[in-house]
């Protein structure tokens, strides 16, 4: 059996492909990890290269054993043909299995297939004490590799005990955060301190210093290490980088849209043997194989840059136009997706202007047409979308939950699907993300709120007793609850005596009292204050917000969006029930996180973010929200290179489709908690071929869909006040909708960005961005202490503002 056959021209190409390099733009289903393996098998099988030439780098562990596994396969299938003289679908089992083992152990063993991380790891194990560090530190071969965990252990020991710092303003975290950045630049500590400003800078150098220095004593090493390391071996001992250029005589790369400025100097370092890649005056017997695909870059936040793949030609082939090149293949045939989902995705990937011009060309038949739907706000589109995976399931008996998947931007968003699944009764899982009940900082609020209900709830309040940091140490916490243990009383019973507190505490004792008072401040309000309000005042009053607004990190903003989510959750729990009380919304917040836990079985419907599906595909795909803000994200919209970013995004969402597309978007979310805003739909929507489009406009929003699916609750817009205030206005505007449009200023207003202008709840703020034109306009708007807001000038309640005098 060839090893050749069944391959496409363009495959045939890139894995025909000798000596020299050779960039393969491989675009989304287009059997990119076909032509790796089947090169390998290639250069082994036909070339007779010792697969201990060979290096591989993938960018994930299970990539790479699917690849190693792959390559077992195609070798032991070809080895059938040669020693049995038949297929290998005709050996009997044990032949299948002894050809298998023989291929292991005369290639596989001798392969380096890996991460970045593993195969340097591994080369670190033969020569990291050759290497010469500036500080004179040394490890040996049985270096150990520190986890996450391991290094913010060891970081909290530095910053607090040995630099006798003030772990509020020198977070550990963060300082772990500002050494990661500066070795991912290939910086030690005495650049990172030349580059450094002001005091923070200096000690943050200074603790670099110290956190090598505890390294080395350990003998152990982080994963910034795993390549900072051999960079800097590799550079400079000439002796042991030509030893593995020696070795590596073939270098393959999957995912190269992926790789970082340091996994770039690594490749071009054992690839030229540290000479510049345009001076190799010979290829012979030696090749550079990368796989990429600029369009689908979409990792930037972990440092990956895509210009390293767009620069291939000019760093080692022949700088030919694309039409003429000897050093570039373009797998362009997709076998994946219907010719509909491939017309939009290259109609909407066409926008961008940083790419290596490729178009995706189907395989397969033209297939359904592109489903959009506009719904009212995010419940009715999670509605929408689980009643159309629930119509699919019911008609299609081939299909089944495992089948379909539910694709956003933010991880928030996932809330209101899975209460609609759970709802329904249809198994799912979070892939790429905690279960929104499951998250900390859900958890944490939501173990406040526990707390208000039910104080002897001793897990609830070790939980957040000194979250956020307060002072209260665990010697201090071990005092308490060895006290509570004694006396047989629940622990808040001595953490709200005041002089049980003083007597424990020492020094803690003010900062629990503190708490104390918080505590019960909240619990005064809980019989008449809804649940929206509590979960809102636990957020502010316990500092969890400030603290998440100071950190000011993606992670933290993040986590803020979540837990502004969870405020949603209680406003819709408000809406469908009549007696809304804390305790009942603990109980349906309960009911949601525990939801089919048990349940092993895999058939379920994926939920996930769109970085998350990367490499994943699904006969049937849900892509949601698709609104200016959302998705493009807000961060993007001033920035032409963040916004190619989000569309590369939205394309790959697109291209996770086999079989079914379906678009959403909503009229109006929560996207920061409180009242509901109007939101414009994407740009993206407007960039799809029409022709392929079809729309589908629900006439009734998120409480009359749920009205219609016999739900238990109606929303405030069911009720009678609310029906005459709608009676009023246009059909289908929601009566909310229809409340703003009274108090909003005349139509007709020309609004530019700068502007200022003052909101009945949020107070005064300036327009930063201008969405749409003419009547449709809609304008975001920067308040005091508070995320971004997009508002339609027609509907909400907002007055223009007189300029700011100038100084």
């Amino acid at each position: 059996m060839s090893v050749l056959a069944g391959l496409n021209d363009a495959q045939r190409r890139a894995v025909e492909h000798r000596d020299g390099p050779l960039l393969v733009v491989a675009g989304a289903g287009s059997g990119k990890t076909r032509a790796l393996t089947h090169r390998i098998a290639h250069l082994i099988g036909h070339h007779g290269v010792d697969p201990g030439q060979l290096l591989a780098v993938t960018f994930t562990n299970k990539a790479a054993r699917e690849m190693k596994e792959r390559l077992e396969l195609l070798l032991a299938q070809r080895l059938a043909q040669s020693l049995h003289a038949q297929p290998w679908s005709t050996l009997a089992a044990v032949d299948q299995r002894q050809l298998r083992s023989q291929v292991y152990r005369e290639v596989s063993r001798e392969l380096w297939i890996g991460t970045f991380h593993a195969l340097f790891a591994r080369l670190l194990r033969f020569d990291i004490d050759k290497y010469q560090d500036p500080d004179r530190l040394s490890w040996t071969r049985q270096f150990s590799i520190y986890d996450e965990s391991d290094v913010l252990s060891l970081m909290k020991e530095i910053v607090v005990q040995e630099m006798k710092l003030d772990p509020k303003r020198f977070e550990p975290k963060k300082v772990r955060w500002a050494i990661s950045n500066a070795k991912n630049q290939g910086w030690l500590p005495d650049q990172m301190e030349a580059a450094a400003e002001g005091v923070r800078g200096k000690r943050e150098a200074e603790a670099y210093r110290l956190y090598r220095r505890a390294l080395a004593a350990n003998n152990a090493l982080d994963f910034d290490d795993l390549l900072l390391l051999p960079v800097q071996l590799l550079r400079q001992n000439d002796t042991v980088r030509s030893y593995w250029h020696r070795r590596f005589r073939h270098v393959l790369v999957d995912e190269y849209q992926d790789t970082n400025r340091t996994q770039y100097e690594l490749i071009k370092l054992l690839v030229a043997d540290g000479a510049d890649p345009g001076t190799i005056g010979t290829w012979q017997d030696r090749s550079v194989f990368v796989v990429g695909d600029a369009d689908q870059s979409i990792y930037s936040f972990r440092a990956a840059d895509f210009r390293i793949l767009m620069g291939f030609q000019d760093d080692f082939g022949d700088r030919a136009p694309d039409d003429s090149t000897r050093t570039m293949v373009k797998l362009e045939e997709n076998y994946r997706s219907t010719a509909t989902i491939l017309e939009a995705a290259n109609a909407l990937i066409a926008n961008n202007s940083e790419r290596i011009d490729k178009v995706l060309r189907p395989t397969r038949g033209e297939g359904e047409p592109i489903l959009l739907t506009r719904c009212d706000d995010e419940i009715a589109e999670a509605e929408a979308v689980v009643h159309r995976l629930r119509l699919l399931e019911a008609a299609h008996p081939e299909l089944s939950w495992r089948d379909m998947a539910v694709l956003y931007r933010t991880n928030a968003q996932s809330r209101a699907l899975e209460e609609s699944l759970v709802r329904w009764g249809i198994p799912y899982v979070v892939v790429g993300g905690l279960r929104f009940y499951d998250r900390r900082e859900i958890k944490d609020i939501l173990a406040y709120l526990r707390l208000l209900v039910n104080p002897a709830d001793s897990v609830s309040l070790l939980r957040v007793i000194n979250v956020p940091r307060r002072g209260i140490g665990k010697t201090t916490i071990q005092r308490l609850t060895d006290a509570a243990d004694q006396l047989g009383i629940p622990l808040w019973d001595v953490v709200s005596d005041p002089e049980a507190v003083r007597s424990l505490a020492g020094r803690s004792a003010k900062g629990l009292l503190q708490f104390c008072e918080l505590i019960h401040d909240l619990r005064r309000r809980v019989q008449d204050a809804p649940p929206a309000e509590l979960v809102q005042r636990v957020m502010e009053q316990s500092g969890y917000v400030r603290e998440l607004i100071a950190d000011a990190s993606d992670e933290a903003e993040e986590r803020r969006r979540n837990l502004q989510e969870l405020v949603n959750a209680a406003l819709q729990f408000q809406e469908e029930n009549e007696e809304a009380d804390l305790e009942r919304f603990l109980a349906t917040a309960a009911l949601a996180s525990d939801a089919d836990n048990k349940d092993t079985s895999a058939d379920r419907v994926t939920l996930m973010t769109l970085h998350s599906s990367k490499g994943l595909e699904f006969p049937v795909v849900c892509l949601v929200g698709l609104e200016q803000g959302l998705f493009p994200s807000y961060r993007s919209l001033d920035d032409p290179a963040s916004l190619e970013e989000e569309r590369r995004l939205c394309y790959v969402g697109i291209t996770r489709a086999k079989e079914r597309l379906f678009l959403s978007h909503a009229s109006e979310r929560r996207l920061w908690g409180g009242m509901r805003e109007p939101a414009v739909p994407s740009v993206f929507l407007s960039e799809l071929p029409q022709e392929h489009l079809q729309g589908d406009v629900p006439r009734s929003g998120g409480a009359a869909l749920r009205r219609s699916e016999r739900l238990d609750r109606l929303t405030r817009v069911d009720r009678e006040e609310s029906r005459r205030v709608a009676r009023g206005g246009s059909a289908g505007v929601p009566a909310n909708a229809m409340r703003r449009r009274s108090a909003a200023p005349a139509p007709g207003r020309s609004w530019a960005v700068g502007d200022r202008v003052r909101h009945s709840s949020f107070g005064e703020g300036f327009i930063t961005h201008l969405f749409g034109s003419g009547e449709r306009i809609s304008l975001a708007v920067k308040f005091e202490g508070m995320g971004p807001k997009i508002l339609d000038p027609r509907l909400a309640p907002i007055e223009p503002l007189p300029a700011a005098p100038e100084a």
